[in-house]
């Protein structure tokens, strides 16, 4: 498993990535999500349904349409 810090230098350098929610901190998919809208790359999260509608709302809101979840 990649470092959060790690995922977003792929981002930065014009990668997209999928993400299992279950592996990361709301916090944490609120920082990647931001990379991803700056960058104009995709942000992919599974298992999105452990997450809160409320965090999955923030997690949207940071990425700005560029993050997709499956809801499972």
């Amino acid at each position: 498993m990649k470092l959060t810090s790690e995922i977003i230098n792929i981002l930065n350098a014009g990668g997209s990535v999928k993400i299992n929610c279950k592996s990361k901190l709301t916090s944490e998919l609120i920082n990647i999500a931001m990379a991803v809208s700056k960058n104009n790359v995709t942000l992919i999260c599974t298992n999105a349904g452990c997450k809160l509608t409320s965090e999955l709302i923030s997690i949207a809101a940071a990425g700005k349409g560029h993050v997709v979840f499956e809801l499972d």
